[in-house]
C-alpha cells in the first residue's frame, strides 16, 4: 500500500506542477496580448489625432495643389477606411499605406513654395509634425510589444497553448521605404 501512495503522490504532484505551469503561461500569454492591446490603444489616440488634422492640412493645400488631387484623394480614402477599420489589423495595414502616402505628400508641398509660406498651412503642419513625432514614439513602443507578443506566442511549451486559444502573430507599423532614404539639403 506505500508503493501505491507514493506513486499516486508523485502524478499529484507531477499534476499539480504541470496544472501550475499551464496557468503561468496562459497568464504570460494574456498579459502579452494585452500589451499589445495596450499599446494600440495609445498609439490609436495619437492617430485619430492626425485623421482629425489631415482634413485641414488637404484644404489648406487643396487651392494649391489643384493637379496633386490624386495624393489628397488616397489620404482621404485612407482616412476614411481607417475610421471603419474593425481590427487591429485592419488599422495597422491602413496605417502603414497611410505613411506612404504622407511622405509622398512631403514631395508634394517641396514642390510649392507658396504653399509652404501660408500661414494657416504652416500652422496645421506644426500640428500634423507634432502628433507625426509622438506617434514615432509610440510606434516604436507598439512594435516593441508586438515583438515581445509574436516571440512569447511562437516559443515552445507556450506555442502549444498559443495554438489551442487561437493566437495569431501580430503585423508591425511600418515606415514607409521613402523616409528611409538619405534627406538631400540644399543650401541657397
Amino acid at each position: 500500500m506505500g508503493t501505491g501512495l507514493i506513486i499516486w503522490g508523485a502524478i499529484a504532484v507531477v499534476g499539480f506542477l504541470s496544472v501550475t505551469y499551464g496557468i503561468s503561461i496562459y497568464n504570460t500569454l494574456v498579459q502579452v496580448r494585452n500589451n499589445v492591446g495596450k499599446a494600440w490603444k495609445n498609439i490609436d489616440v495619437l492617430l485619430q489625432q492626425r485623421h482629425d488634422e489631415l482634413p485641414k492640412l488637404i484644404d489648406a493645400c487643396v487651392a494649391y495643389m489643384k493637379h496633386e488631387r490624386e495624393v489628397l484623394d488616397q489620404l482621404t480614402k485612407l482616412r476614411t477606411g481607417y475610421d471603419l477599420a474593425k481590427t487591429t489589423a485592419e488599422k495597422v495595414q491602413i496605417e502603414n499605406e497611410l505613411n506612404k502616402v504622407m511622405g509622398r505628400l512631403g514631395l508634394v508641398w517641396e514642390a510649392y513654395p507658396d504653399l509652404k509660406a501660408s500661414q494657416n498651412f504652416l500652422q496645421v503642419q506644426g500640428r500634423v509634425s507634432a502628433v507625426e513625432s509622438s506617434i514615432a514614439d509610440r510606434r516604436e513602443f507598439f512594435n516593441d510589444s508586438v515583438n515581445i507578443y509574436n516571440i512569447a506566442i511562437e516559443q515552445f511549451p507556450n506555442l502549444i497553448l498559443a495554438v489551442l486559444l487561437s493566437y495569431q502573430r501580430h503585423p508591425f507599423l511600418e515606415v514607409p521605404e521613402e523616409l528611409k532614404k538619405d534627406v538631400k539639403m540644399k543650401f541657397a
